[in-house]
């Protein structure tokens, strides 16, 4: 009986991909939402003009330095936003993902509001309403203000909750009356792995063996950062909806980075390496945020390097969420080390117990550098269905990154985002809750992994040109055909797809 049910249910998945494989726009609910995304430091540029300092973002970008351009420069989006606005307009976005530097709308992290500042997100948000786009807007996106970080460490100390606070505030009575769907924070769950235990993202901090940083404790601090993220998220979250949701009818969710993980093979450790690997980088965040509380394998391998959550924060942290965004990539394949738990330090990675890969990186060609595996986004929405009960989702990125290059006839990228469409398609109608889909990045963007060497965008955008010129790819024509209601085929692998739900059914 369950190998009969199972055979079943491969048909109905079967059948399932057939039906996704041709498709438009108009296959998609009539509210369902089609854009872009972009953020502050990334796009906006004008880093040191008009009364903004420094974020991490800024600290860690010089520190690094990767490529030659300017990342103070970047697209010059600041002074640009019409012209932006405008190709945004005639792509036929519905919606436009950008964020707010904190440190421009409040240089000191806390205090007096910046004119300047306030003045610049106001023509945004304006501008896009005028041409009929809708802004959504994340409020922390790695760029938290340096003045904070110097004053108290910013998410190492509770001080950080009551400024966060203060600054959403801002946000929400200045901006409220136009802006309906706000993210406070963009993947958290990456931000602390990456900038509190190995150190490769802003603000860089670390300790040996897991890294080499002039300070910090993998051990620990990233434990500490999570629970301080998810305790500031709540409180912004509990102030938005007792002052201003019932008036200004808005929405607000949290996002995070999402791998579909699959075993590298299907023996029984590395099927449950594969679970504990989704309670780790997703059930972080999503239990606190569903249940109130962490994962119990969570708790179980880090011990009492993990908060614990009191009553009243748990009962603020739970539940807090209208929506949450996902930013899906590729598939990881994971693998079983759980004898690594024996081991002593021991950092995330390590009391994770597994050993991550991208799947087959050697049959990559070298001008993109993520495989084209759709159903991996369908597996993470169908995680979130099972595990965490359905919350309505956005995908707020999801692309695929290349060289930089003049080259704008990127087949590539038009077979990725084809295909993941269509994936996400072939998930709402099998009951996922998704309302939304933004690419990322709108533009070549400097990105804090490849700095200007390697881009998502649908615009080129000529960095060594002086008015930073932007020129449409492929894959915008492509974008925009579809978001017209013009494109009705997609590229799917029918067999390399069904063989992936086939292999990866066990979890």
């Amino acid at each position: 009986m369950q190998r009969r049910l199972m055979l079943l249910f491969l048909w109905f998945r079967l059948l399932n991909l057939i039906a996704a494989k041709n498709y438009n726009r108009n296959d998609f609910p009539p509210d369902f939402v089609f854009g872009a995304s972009t953020s502050a430091y990334q796009v906006e540029g004008a880093a040191l003009q008009d009364g903004r300092t420094p974020s991490i973002y800024d600290t860690f970008a010089h520190q690094s330095r990767k490529g030659t351009p300017d990342p103070d420069v970047a697209c010059d989006q600041y002074h640009k936003y019409k012209e932006d606005v405008q190709l945004m307009a005639e792509t036929g976005l519905d919606a436009y993902r950008f964020s707010i530097s904190w440190s421009r709308l409040i240089p000191n992290g806390r205090g007096p509001i910046n004119p300047k500042g306030l003045r610049y997100y106001n023509n945004l948000i304006n501008e896009l309403i005028r041409h009929g786009i809708e802004p959504h807007v994340t409020l922390l996106h790695i760029d938290v203000p340096q003045a904070l970080v110097d004053d108290y460490e910013s998410f190492l100390n509770r001080r950080i909750i009551e400024d966060f606070t203060a600054y959403v505030d801002v946000c929400f009575r200045e901006f409220g009356d136009r802006v309906r769907y706000w993210t406070t924070l963009n993947e958290p769950n990456i931000f602390v792995f990456g900038g509190y235990d190995i150190g490769n993202y802003p603000p860089g901090r670390c300790s040996s063996p897991f890294g080499n940083c002039s300070r910090g404790n993998s051990e620990t601090e990233p434990y500490i950062a999570a629970h301080l993220l998810l305790l500031a998220h709540g409180s912004a979250v509990k102030l938005y909806k007792e002052k201003y949701q019932a008036k200004q009818l808005g929405f607000v969710g949290m996002n995070l980075l999402s791998y579909h993980f699959s075993p590298i093979t299907n023996t029984r450790e590395n099927i449950i390496a594969t679970r504990r690997t989704y309670d780790f980088l997703i059930g972080w965040f999503m239990h606190p945020l569903t249940y109130g509380d962490y994962p119990e394998i969570m708790k179980k391998n880090v011990g009492s390097r993990i908060p614990v959550f009191t009553e009243k924060e748990s009962n603020l942290v739970k539940g807090s969420f209208d929506f949450i965004g996902i930013n899906y990539y590729s598939i990881m394949e994971t693998k079983d080390y759980s004898t690594g738990l024996s081991k002593y330090p021991r950092d995330f990675f390590a009391d994770i117990g597994v050993k991550w890969t991208y799947s087959d990186p050697s049959a990559l060609p070298e001008e993109f550098m993520f495989p084209n595996e759709p159903w991996g986004l369908e597996r993470v929405l169908e995680y979130f269905k099972d595990v965490y009960q359905n919350p309505l989702i956005f995908i707020h990125e999801n692309g695929q990154v290349a060289k930089h290059s003049t080259a704008t006839n990127d087949q590539f990228r038009v077979e990725y985002l084809q295909s993941h469409i269509g994936s996400l398609l072939s998930a709402v109608r099998n009951g996922s809750d998704t309302r939304g889909y933004f690419v990322w990045s709108f533009m070549d963007v400097y990105e804090l992994s490849y700095g200007f060497k390697s881009t998502f965008g649908l615009y080129y955008v000529d960095f060594n040109s002086p008015n930073l010129t932007r020129q449409p790819k492929l894959s915008q024509r492509w974008y925009s055909e579809f978001l017209k209601g013009k494109n009705t085929t997609t590229y799917v692998d029918m067999n390399k797809g069904e063989d992936a739900i086939i292999n990866r059914s066990s979890i």
